[in-house]
């Protein structure tokens, strides 16, 4: 019969086959793509809000669709470096401090010009999932490389389909 412990209070410690050292240099890379992430979602939610003009309804549309693929990526993004023993950022000012993206205009831009801003927000944030591949890599760690692979395709094409609506 195994023993019973008696708690101590303290979590036990994480072992899944991955160092706490890279457990430490995942989870702050994913802390980057959370926040970069979360800033899209804000911008994206803003232009859906506040976009103008003749392709009101395409874009409205549109960036609905957008902004609920990142709303539903978030938590798993935030499960994940919980998963490797950290805490998920989770407020404005972390997100700032932490995001490679800029904040949404104060003043509304013109629909095309929401839709170059978006197309740089989506590149940005592939360019930050890129990034934390040689370090899941390293570790062996599959299941954040898959996280990864997933919202690389994502803002990929996200970024290819805005890309096409600035060319004439």
């Amino acid at each position: 019969m195994a023993k019973k412990s008696k708690s101590s209070g303290t979590a036990p410690q994480i072992n899944i086959g991955i160092s706490e050292k890279d457990r430490g240099a995942i989870a702050g890379g994913l802390a980057k793509l959370l926040a970069d992430t979360y800033t899209l979602y804000l911008t994206t939610h803003n232009f859906h809000w506040n976009v103008t003009g003749p392709m009101f309804n395409t874009l409205h549309a549109m960036f609905m669709a957008q902004y609920t693929e990142l709303w539903n990526a978030v938590d798993p993004i935030a499960e994940r470096i919980r998963s490797l023993g950290h805490t998920a950022p989770g407020s404005y000012g972390q997100f700032g401090q932490l995001s490679s993206l800029p904040d949404a205009p104060s003043t509304p831009p013109r629909a095309l010009e929401m839709v170059r801003i978006l197309v740089e927000g989506h590149e940005a944030v592939a360019r930050t999932a890129r990034s934390i591949f040689p370090l899941a890599d390293k570790a062996g760690d599959e299941p954040t490389a898959d996280l990864l692979t997933q919202r690389l395709t994502v803002h990929e094409q996200t970024a290819w389909m805005l890309r096409s609506l600035l060319e004439d």
